[in-house]
């Protein structure tokens, strides 16, 4: 089972630069995209829904903001689309396909950079999400939350770690969050689980030579129940082609998707 993750920065963008050609390469059964910025009426049908994905939207009401989607080779049990949290269902920032005993979701947290007030929001959206991380922690299912979360936990997840401990993105409070949620909540970092390289980054600032010169942040997760962690055979950053200001997250799993509905 291979899924990818991807925060597109405009899917008209990221189809432009080849993502949807690259994409039909990939053998992927599940792909999310974070940050699609455009309402499924504003899109062709290649861009919508090439070849034969089953693909979900979640719009932003804003044009040209935010919004998440998911491409799957199979066709879900199940769609949910937002977390319950009104303000933010509203900036298109979770959608959810159910297959049997397994949910894949893209998810796209609130970036705190632009203002103190979006860090507040980015907050206020936190502390709402960990009871949500808690109670499907309760359920008998497997979930893979793929997205941007717009944190990077500890110091090997960005180049310039002693620099930016007072940016949003890596904040004691951010950090010591996604802390929680992985040692004591008990979800994993699928990535983590199999490499524990430095300089493994998603995300790169188009300022400079950060690109060039690998000075990123790794932002971009598969988080996952503990029964999938133990099912990563491999995690991969694609860097060959260049998309968005992000790069996909490939992560394989022992097994097959229809594993998980008999």
């Amino acid at each position: 089972m291979r899924i990818i993750s991807l925060n597109l920065n405009g899917i008209r963008s990221a189809h432009a630069k080849g993502f949807h050609a690259w994409l039909s390469r990939q053998r992927a059964d599940v792909v999310c995209l974070q940050e699609t910025k455009a309402q499924i009426d504003q899109l062709s049908a290649e861009v919508r829904s090439p070849g034969r994905w089953h693909t979900y939207f979640a719009d932003a009401e804003k044009k040209g903001y935010s919004g998440v989607a998911i491409f799957s080779r199979h066709a879900p049990d199940r769609v949910v689309t937002g977390l319950g949290f009104d303000d933010f269902d509203r900036e298109g920032r979770y959608v959810q396909l159910d297959f049997g005993r397994l949910s894949v979701a893209s998810v796209y947290l609130p970036s705190g950079s632009s203002s103190e007030e979006r860090q507040q929001m980015k907050f206020r959206f936190m502390a709402l999400f960990m009871p949500w991380l808690e109670a499907r922690r309760s359920e008998e299912r497997e979930y893979v939350l793929c997205g941007d979360w717009n944190i990077a936990h500890r110091n090997i997840d960005l180049k310039n770690w002693r620099s930016n401990q007072k940016n949003s993105g890596f904040l004691p409070e951010e950090r010591a969050w996604m802390d929680r949620l992985f040692d004591e909540v008990g979800w994993v970092d699928a990535f983590r689980a199999v490499n524990q390289e430095p300089d493994q980054y998603t995300w790169w600032s188009n300022r400079g030579q950060a690109w060039a010169k690998n000075v990123g942040w790794r932002i971009d997760y598969q988080v996952v129940t503990p029964g999938l962690a133990e099912r990563v055979t491999g995690a991969s950053i694609y860097k060959a082609s260049r998309f968005s200001d992000h790069a996909p997250l490939t992560i394989d799993y022992s097994g097959e998707l229809d594993d998980y509905r008999a």
